[in-house]
C-alpha cells in the first residue's frame, strides 16, 4: 500500500508540470482562454497510450532488467520527465511556444506512459477477485496522486505566488528536483509486484507460434502483436459480451463534465479575481486536505456498500458541485464561498476518482494488466482530454458570440457541465443489476 501511495504521487505529479502550473504560466505570459484550452490537448496522449500498453507490457528495458517489468518502467519514465522538466524550465513560452509545447508533449507521453507501468504495478499487487484489496489500492492511488496534484501543486503554485515571487523558470527547476526524489524512491525503496503477468503471455505466445509451419520474423511480429493487443481485447468481450458495450460508453462519458471544469478552473479563479496565493492555499492545499479525507471515505463506502452505489454517490455530486462555481461565477471573489465549493468538489473527485479506478481495475484481467486497464482509461480520458480541450473556446463564445458578461459566461459554463453528466448516471441506473452481478 505504501509504494502504491509513492506511486500515485508520482502519477498525479506531472499533471501539476503541464497542468496548473503551466496554465497560470501561459495566463501570465498573455495568451487568450482559447489558446491555453487548446494548449490542454496534449492531454489527449493519456487517451492514446493504450497503442504502446503492449510494449510496457512485454518490452524489458535491456539496462533495467533486474529491476523487475514494472518498476523498471517507472523509473525510466521518471528519469525522462526529470530531464524534460528542467529543459522547460529554460524556456520562455511568450517567445518560444511551439517548443514548449513540443517539450509539454513530450512530458505528457512520458507520464502516460509512467501511468501504464503504475496502473499495473497496483493491479498485479493484489488479488483481483477481492473487491476489498481492489477498493482499497484505488483509495490509496488517489490519495497519492492527489498528494502529486494537490499538495506539490501548492508548494509550485506557492512559490511561483505573490509572496514567495519566483520567476516561473526558478519554479520548475524545484519541480525537477521533486521529480527526482521521486525517481530515488522508486530504485531504492518500491520493490516489485507479486504477480508476473507474462506466464499467461508467453504460454498464449508459444502455442500460436507452435501452430505456424515456416517461422519467421514478420510471423513472430504478428503473432506477438496479437497476443499483446488483441487477445486482452478478445478477453474483454469474452468475459463481459454485449455488456462490454455498456461499460465502454460508461467509461467514456463519467468524467466528461468534470474535465471541462477541471481544464478551465485556474483560469476561471484568475478572471474572476483570486490571487495566484488564494488559489495555492485554497484549491491545492486545502483541497488536497479534504481529497485525502474523501478518498479514505470513498474506499470505505465502496467496500461496504458496493462500487454501483459509490458511482452513483460520485456522479451525482459530481454534478451538483459545478453549481457551487456558477455562484462564484455571478457573486464574484469571495474565499467564503471558494472554501465551501473547494469542500464539495474535493468530495466529488474523491469519490468519482475512487470508485472509477477500482471499478476499471476489478473488469482487468491481470493476464493484461497493463493492456486492458491503459485501454479503459484512454478510453475514458479521451473525453476528458480532447472534447475539454474546447472549454476555453466554449466559453469565448459565450462572452464574444453571445455578448454574454464575463461572469455569466462562466455560470453559464458551468451549467452545462452539470448537465454532461446526467447521461452516465442513466447508464449507471439502467445496467444497475447488470454491474451489480459483475461485482457480486
Amino acid at each position: 500500500m505504501l509504494f502504491i501511495f509513492l506511486n500515485g504521487i508520482s502519477s498525479g505529479f506531472p499533471w501539476v508540470i503541464i497542468g496548473s502550473a503551466m496554465t497560470l504560466w501561459l495566463k501570465d505570459v498573455g495568451l487568450t482562454r482559447t489558446a491555453i484550452g487548446i494548449f490542454g490537448s496534449i492531454f489527449a496522449v493519456y487517451s492514446i497510450n493504450w497503442l504502446w500498453s503492449p510494449i510496457v507490457d512485454r518490452f524489458k528495458i535491456p539496462i533495467l532488467k533486474s529491476m523487475g517489468q514494472r518498476r523498471s518502467w517507472i523509473f525510466f519514465t521518471q528519469f525522462m520527465l526529470v530531464i524534460l522538466i528542467l529543459s522547460i524550465a529554460n524556456i520562455d513560452p511568450d517567445n518560444n511556444l511551439v517548443l514548449t509545447s513540443l517539450i509539454a508533449i513530450l512530458i505528457a507521453i512520458s507520464s502516460a506512459t509512467q501511468d501504464i507501468a503504475i496502473d499495473a504495478y497496483r493491479i498485479d499487487s493484489f488479488d483481483i477477485n477481492e473487491q476489498k484489496s481492489v477498493s482499497a489500492a484505488a483509495s490509496l492511488a488517489t490519495v497519492g496522486w492527489w498528494t502529486g496534484y494537490g499538495l506539490l501543486g501548492w508548494f509550485a503554485l506557492t512559490l511561483a505566488g505573490e509572496s514567495i515571487g519566483f520567476s516561473w523558470s526558478k519554479t520548475y527547476m524545484f519541480l525537477a528536483l521533486i521529480m527526482a526524489i521521486l525517481m530515488f524512491l522508486t530504485l531504492f525503496f518500491i520493490t516489485a509486484p507479486k504477480y508476473n503477468p507474462e506466464i499467461k503471455q508467453l504460454k498464449d505466445y508459444q502455442f500460436l507460434l507452435s501452430k505456424i509451419k515456416k517461422v519467421n520474423k514478420i510471423k513472430i511480429f504478428i503473432t506477438w502483436l496479437y497476443v499483446s493487443l488483441v487477445n486482452p481485447l478478445k478477453d474483454f468481450f469474452v468475459r463481459f459480451g454485449y455488456l462490454a458495450i455498456g461499460l465502454f460508453v460508461f467509461i467514456f462519458l463519467f468524467k466528461i463534465g468534470e474535465a471541462f471544469l477541471g481544464k478551465m478552473s485556474l483560469v476561471f479563479y484568475k478572471e474572476i479575481g483570486f490571487s495566484t496565493d488564494e488559489i495555492a492555499t485554497y484549491v491545492k492545499l486545502i483541497g488536497w486536505f479534504f481529497t485525502i479525507i474523501y478518498s479514505f471515505l470513498a474506499g470505505f463506502v465502496s467496500i461496504r456498500y458496493s462500487l454501483v452505489k459509490g458511482l452513483l454517490l460520485g456522479g451525482i455530486s459530481m454534478s451538483l458541485t459545478n453549481l457551487f462555481f456558477a455562484y462564484i461565477a455571478l457573486t464574484g471573489a469571495n474565499t467564503n464561498v471558494l472554501f465551501l465549493a473547494i469542500v464539495f468538489d474535493n468530495f466529488t473527485a474523491a469519490f468519482s476518482t475512487v470508485t472509477f479506478v477500482a471499478f476499471i481495475s476489478y473488469l482487468t484481467n491481470k493476464a493484461y494488466s497493463a493492456t486492458q486497464y491503459a485501454i479503459m482509461s484512454s478510453f475514458a480520458n479521451f473525453g476528458r482530454t480532447v472534447f475539454a480541450s474546447f472549454s476555453g473556446v466554449m466559453i469565448d463564445n459565450f462572452q464574444y458570440n453571445w455578448h454574454l458578461s464575463l461572469n455569466n459566461s462562466w455560470a453559464l459554463f458551468f451549467v452545462i457541465t452539470t448537465l454532461m453528466v446526467i447521461p452516465s448516471l442513466l447508464i449507471i441506473i439502467f445496467f444497475s443489476s447488470k454491474f451489480k452481478a459483475v461485482f457480486k
